[in-house]
C-alpha cells in the first residue's frame, strides 16, 4: 500500500501540548504535514493557563525537521476557534486537516455536579468541538477538501460513573461527527471520530502503571493519521482505539416488531422480548435511513 503522507497539507491538533494531542502532532509532522500546535496549557479542571506545553511541543516538530507553529487560544469560545484557524491560514496558507484533542475533566457523582461543573466540561468537549469545526468548515468547502477527526470517548458510548458531563459531551460529539460527514461528503470532506484509551493526565488516576504502560498514546495516532490522509477509508464512523487495538464502534437497531390494533402499556409488555431483542440488529448510515426503515415496517 502506498505510504500515507501529509506532504502539502496543513493540520490542526487541539489539546497538543502533551499526551495524545502531543502524539497526533508528531505523528502528522513526521509524515510531512505543517501543523498548528494547539494548547491553552491549563490544568486538567481546565484552570489556569501555560505556554510552555505547545511551545515545547513545536521545538520538538521544529528540531525533528518538520514545519509547527504554536496556538495558545481556547477551544471553548467562538473567538479562540478563529483564532486557531487564523493561525493556519497566516503561517501556511491553507488548512486541510482538523484535529479536535482538547478536553478537560470535572469528575464527580451526578447529585454533587455543580452547573460551574457540567458546563465547563461540555464548553471544552463538545461547544469546543463545534468552534474549531465551524470556523474551519469554510475554507474546507471552499478548497473542496478536508479530514476531521474529533475525539469522542468509552464513557460517552457506555456511560460511566461519576462522570454525567463528559459523558454526554463525548456522546454529543458522535451525533456531531455523523452530520457534520454527510453535510460534507459532497465537498471532500470527511470527518470521522476515535473512543481513545490512552496513557494520559486523565487516565492516570484511574489506571494503574501496568496498564498505563501498554496504552502509549503513540499506539493511538496511527488511526488518526489514517482518518487524516487522502486514503481515509471511512466516513461518519467511531473508531475505538487504544494499545495496538481497534474496532469500529456502531449505533445499531433491531429488528423489533409493529403493533397492530389497540397500543396500550400492556400490549407493549407482552411484546417487551421482540423490543428488546438486538439478535438482527443493523447499523443505519442516517436518520433518514432509519426513519425509512421503521415506516416501511409499518
Amino acid at each position: 500500500m502506498e505510504e500515507v503522507r501529509f506532504d502539502g497539507r496543513v493540520a490542526i491538533v487541539t489539546g497538543a501540548g502533551g499526551g495524545l494531542g502531543r502524539a497526533h502532532a508528531l505523528a502528522l509532522a513526521a509524515r510531512g504535514a505543517k501543523v498548528v500546535v494547539n494548547d491553552l496549557g491549563g490544568s486538567l479542571r481546565g484552570d489556569g493557563d501555560d505556554r510552555a506545553a505547545a511551545a515545547r511541543v513545536v521545538g520538538e516538530i521544529v528540531a525533528a525537521g518538520g514545519a509547527a507553529v504554536p496556538s495558545f487560544a481556547g477551544v471553548d469560545t467562538r473567538e479562540g476557534a478563529r483564532s486557531i484557524v487564523a493561525t493556519a491560514l497566516d503561517a501556511f496558507g491553507r488548512l486541510d486537516v482538523v484535529i479536535n484533542n482538547a478536553g478537560i475533566l470535572r469528575d464527580v457523582s451526578f447529585h454533587k455536579m455543580t452547573d460551574d461543573d457540567w458546563e465547563a466540561v461540555v464548553r471544552v468537549h463538545l461547544a469546543g468541538t463545534y468552534h474549531v469545526c465551524h470556523a474551519a468548515w469554510p475554507h474546507l468547502r471552499d478548497a473542496g477538501y478536508g479530514r476531521i477527526v474529533n475525539t469522542s470517548s468509552a464513557a460517552g458510548l457506555y456511560g460511566n460513573f461519576g462522570q454525567a458531563n463528559y459523558a454526554a459531551a463525548k456522546l454529543g460529539i458522535v451525533g456531531l461527527t455523523k452530520s457534520l460527514a454527510q453535510e460534507g461528503d459532497k465537498r471532500g470532506i470527511r470527518v470521522n471520530a476515535i473512543a481513545p484509551i490512552a496513557k494520559s493526565r486523565m487516565t492516570e488516576t484511574i489506571l494503574d502503571a501496568p496498564t498505563l504502560d501498554r496504552l502509549e498514546p503513540s499506539l493511538v495516532s496511527p488511526l488518526v493519521a489514517l482518518l487524516a490522509s487522502e486514503a481515509c477509508p471511512a466516513n461518519g464512523q467511531t473508531y475505538a482505539v487504544g494499545g495496538g487495538y481497534f474496532a469500529r464502534v456502531a449505533v445499531m437497531e433491531g429488528e423489533g416488531t409493529t403493533l397492530s390494533g389497540e397500543v396500550s402499556p400492556e400490549a407493549l409488555a407482552a411484546a417487551w422480548p421482540a423490543i428488546d431483542d438486538l439478535s438482527g440488529a443493523r447499523p443505519f448510515a442516517s436518520a433518514m435511513e432509519a426513519v425509512g426503515a421503521a415506516l416501511g415496517r409499518l
